[in-house]
Parts: structure tokens; C-alpha cells; sequence
């Protein structure tokens, strides 16, 4: 039963997060507005770059590309079949979009690599939106190591870290900012959640987090920051709740 309950929270977290990601649409056949306003972002900001890795999603989808100079490349992950079958890592790739200032994210309009290209377009009016994905197909997992690189929104927030082994593992941006100064490459991580291993890499969505296998703490329980207040140690679990006890019976008249 915690399980089953745990993976239909991972699910409706995600789901949660797509949703909370996406833009709105821009007119039918115009261009795609910059996210979250152009005035604080680089209007057609052209990136080019390797691609050092695919940036999973925990569904298994790419939503993104690191490029070996340290630029992330954010992408809907509608567009994950396509990229997939236009490049592969060790590729050159060509990006315009947007980019907020002293932020290490373009989000991406088009790319375009190998004499192909990919653009983001807006969906046609009446468009079903794309189904979502089967909670069942999420196993619960568990990974470790050094910190190699963090991962932000295009909005400069921390939403994830990418560990040595190359395995990504997500969380939300309020997590990432309780986390704090424990958060840095070459830091060690432990995490365990929802999320599925493939071809193209492996990701998860944390439930726990800790510096270890031995103090993971769960980060959605209400405990507060498993690592406590600026790096002071597991937090102490809860204490119970205390019920009153039942009112004694009346005397028999």
C-alpha cells in the first residue's frame, strides 16, 4: 500500500510539473513568445555546441540537452522523438530561443543539427494535448554519488543535479532551494524515488535525498530539509501526535 501510494504521488507530481511548465499558446502560426515575459529574456539567442548528454526526464523523455561548455538546452518533451531521431550526443547542434540573464538555460525555439531542424510550435486550436504517461510504467529506484552538475530552469531555479554516473535526478524548485549550499558539484548526493533507466540515460524524481544511503530523508513528509539548517546534520524525525484519551464512561444511574 505505501508503494502504491508513493508511485501515484511521484505521478501526480510530475504530471504537476508538466503541467506548471508548459506556455501559453501563441496565435496560430506566429511565433512562440519567450517564456515568463521577453522583457527579462534574450529575445533569439543563438547557442552552438556539442551535445555532451540527453537531460531525461523521469519518464524517460528528453527535455533537454547539456552542451559541453556548460549550456543547458530546455525543450518540451513533445519534441523528444523528434530530437532523438535528428542527433546524438557528440553532435554540433544550433539552438535559437530565449535566455535569462546570468542563467545557463536557453529555452529553446528551434534546433536545428545535421542539416535538420527542429521548432517548438504552438498547438493548433482543438489540438488534444499529448497523453500522459502510465504511472506504472515508473519503478522505484534509488541513486548515488558525486554531484557533477546542477540543473536549472530556464528562470535560474535549481530542479535537479546530475550525478558522475550521468544519472539525472529531479525535484522541484522549492526543494532545490531549501537544499541550499549542500547542493554543489563535487558534493555527495543520495536519492531514491520514481523514475525509469533506458538507452538514453537514467533519471528519477526524488521522494528522499540525504548525503548518504544512511540519512535520505523523505523531502515531501513535512520533516523539513533532510540535511537541516546550513549542513548541520539529519534532521530528528517528528515526534508523534499525542490524542488525548477517551472521556471515561458515566457512572450507571
Amino acid at each position: 500500500m505505501t508503494s502504491r501510494l508513493a508511485l501515484t504521488a511521484a505521478a501526480c507530481l510530475l504530471a504537476g510539473s508538466a503541467a506548471f511548465a508548459q506556455r501559453p499558446p501563441a496565435p496560430p502560426h506566429g511565433p512562440m513568445p519567450p517564456p515568463h515575459g521577453a522583457i527579462a529574456f534574450q529575445a533569439e539567442m543563438v547557442a552552438t555546441g556539442r551535445v555532451q548528454q540527453w537531460l531525461i526526464n523521469p519518464n524517460g523523455e528528453a527535455d533537454g540537452l547539456l552542451l559541453s561548455d556548460g549550456t543547458q538546452v530546455a525543450f518540451p518533451p513533445h519534441l523528444s522523438a523528434a530530437m532523438m531521431q535528428m542527433l546524438r550526443p557528440g553532435d554540433t547542434v544550433q539552438v535559437s530561443g530565449w535566455r535569462a540573464p546570468s542563467v545557463p538555460v536557453v529555452r529553446a525555439q528551434t534546433i536545428g543539427a545535421n542539416g535538420r531542424s527542429v521548432t517548438d510550435q504552438p498547438p493548433m486550436p482543438g489540438m488534444a494535448p499529448p497523453p500522459l504517461r502510465d504511472p506504472g510504467t515508473l519503478v522505484a529506484m534509488s541513486a548515488g554519488g558525486r554531484i557533477e552538475r546542477l540543473l536549472y530552469t530556464d528562470r535560474g531555479d535549481v530542479h535537479g543535479v546530475v550525478l558522475a554516473d550521468k544519472t539525472i535526478v529531479r525535484f522541484p524548485p522549492h526543494i532545490g532551494a531549501m537544499y541550499g549550499a549542500q547542493l554543489q558539484p563535487g558534493a555527495q548526493l543520495h536519492a531514491r524515488g520514481w523514475g525509469t533507466r533506458g538507452a538514453q540515460g537514467t533519471a528519477l524524481e526524488a521522494t528522499s535525498l540525504g548525503p548518504s544511503a544512511d540519512t535520505v530523508r523523505e523531502v515531501f513528509g513535512g520533516a523539513g530539509v533532510p540535511w537541516g539548517p546550513r549542513g548541520a546534520g539529519p534532521m530528528p524525525p517528528a515526534a508523534p501526535m499525542m490524542m488525548p484519551p477517551p472521556p471515561a464512561p458515566a457512572p450507571a444511574s
